[in-house]
Formats: structure tokens, C-alpha cells, sequence
């Protein structure tokens, strides 16, 4: 791939990652954030803050996410675009290429751990899927899953009937460039700095707002955690009650 035109669609994946993270951001909640948390933990630890315990979780969970939203919005589309190959129908294969002796059925993953057994299996099934209905072209059927970063690299065994390959190995199997992998990252360029201010504006408008509705919701009428309360929330087998009265009025919590 030219490299202007390579640039150009780093850029442009990367505005789209950036988008993906603001909207994600603004339409997050606290209680989605607290929901799935350990807050024995955070007693253990002896945190007394409600902005710390704000701040850990929402950066935890933004983390997550924002693997999987840079898998979507960055890696994906560049791997289908500069491998040439055909996008893919058939659920779990993102794209495929076919050789004069092999037809090659790639997954991307952003990294080497995007799943454990049951979901390699399923991809797995995928493939064979796809392979079932191929069975006419009498060519070598070539399941891979690209992990878009990290070195690990394996051959198909019984429960994961596809190659892996991951950073270098892969960009440069589906491109034919060795430093493709370095491309990647050097042709970012200006673009990461430019959009960092918005999202750290957003970021910091999300933590005040949290912390506001942590204090409110978890704290007592000194400013101390109310960890029982807390526990409670995260743990109990009844449903949040607050939550249930704010759904019966139309979505607005009344605390």
C-alpha cells in the first residue's frame, strides 16, 4: 500500500477510535462501572476517597474497553484493507484471501488473549463452518487468527483448529512488508496528541460527575464510605431498589 494512502487511513481509523471512546464515555454510568467490581478490596486496601475509588474503577473499565473499541475501529480495518483480501460473510472470519494452492480465512484479534477455550472453540466452529461450504474449490483450507500485537505464535491442535500468529508475523503474512508492524505505529504521527485534550476534558467532567453521585449514593452524612451500603449494591441478591424506582419515573433516579 502506498505509503500517503496508509497514513490516511491510520488517520482515519484512529478519528474513529476517538469518536467510539467519547461516546462510550458519555454514555456511561456509574453503577455500570461499580456494578462488577470487588469492593472488599477497596476496603482492604484502605481506601477512605471516594474520587480514588472513582478513579480506579472508571479507569479499569475505560481500559477494557477501550481494547476491544481500538480492536473494532483500528486494527480490523486495516488488516482487511491492507491485506487485499475479501471481506467475509460468514460469522467470526473477518476476511479472506484465496492463493493458486490455499484459501486463507483470517479472524484479527487485537491481542493474544482475546479468549479462553470455549471461545476458541467457537472459532474454531466458525471456521469449520466456512470450510464446509468451500469444500468445492479442492484447495488447502487455511484458518488463521491474526492477533494484531505480541509474539505468540501456534499451529492448529484438536480444540483450536487454526494457526496463530501475532505482531510482526502476522502484518507481515497478510501484507508482504516485514516493518508493516512499525508502520503502524510511526505513521500515527500528530494525530494521538491532537485528540487527547477533548477526551481528557470528557474524562475529567465524567469523574466529577461520578464522584458527585458515589458521595451522594455511598457515603454518609460526614463523607466516610458506607461500604455496607456499597457491598450491598454490588452483592446483594435483591435488586437496587434506587435503580427500580428510577426505571418506574421514566428512567430519572430520585436518591
Amino acid at each position: 500500500m502506498d505509503i500517503k494512502n496508509l497514513e490516511r487511513e491510520i488517520a482515519h481509523c484512529l478519528e474513529s477510535f476517538y469518536n467510539s471512546r467519547l461516546v462510550g464515555l458519555e454514555k456511561l454510568s456509574l453503577r455500570k462501572v461499580l456494578s462488577k467490581k470487588n469492593p472488599y478490596l477497596y476496603r482492604a486496601l484502605g481506601i477512605e476517597k471516594a474520587s480514588e475509588i472513582v478513579e480506579q474503577n472508571l479507569a479499569a473499565y475505560v481500559i477494557s474497553s477501550d481494547e476491544t473499541i481500538f480492536g473494532n475501529c483500528f486494527f480490523e480495518p486495516l488488516a482487511k484493507l491492507a491485506s487485499g483480501g475479501k471481506v467475509s460473510d460468514a460469522e467470526g472470519v473477518d476476511f479472506t484471501r484465496e492463493f493458486a494452492d490455499r484459501y486463507l480465512a483470517v479472524s484479527v484479534k487485537s491481542g493474544p488473549n482475546w479468549g479462553n477455550s470455549d471461545q476458541h472453540k467457537r472459532q474454531s466452529t466458525n471456521f469449520d463452518a466456512l470450510r464446509n461450504r468451500l469444500y468445492k474449490i479442492q484447495k488447502q483450507f487455511d484458518p488463521l487468527v491474526g492477533q494484531a500485537y505480541g509474539r505468540q505464535a501456534s499451529e492448529p491442535t484438536e480444540n483450536s483448529r487454526f494457526r496463530r500468529r501475532s505482531g510482526q508475523a502476522f502484518w507481515e503474512e497478510i501484507t508482504g512488508e516485514p516493518d508493516f508492524y512499525i508502520k503502524l505505529i510511526s505513521l500515527m504521527k500528530e494525530v494521538p496528541s491532537k485528540n487527547r485534550p477533548k477526551y481528557r476534558a470528557m474524562w475529567d467532567q465524567a469523574v466529577n460527575r461520578f464522584t458527585s453521585e458515589f458521595i451522594q449514593d455511598f457515603c454518609d452524612r460526614n463523607g466516610a464510605i458506607a461500604w455496607e451500603r456499597l457491598v450491598e449494591f454490588t452483592c446483594s441478591r435483591k435488586p437496587d431498589r434506587r435503580k427500580s424506582e428510577g426505571e418506574e419515573n421514566g428512567g430519572k433516579q430520585n436518591f
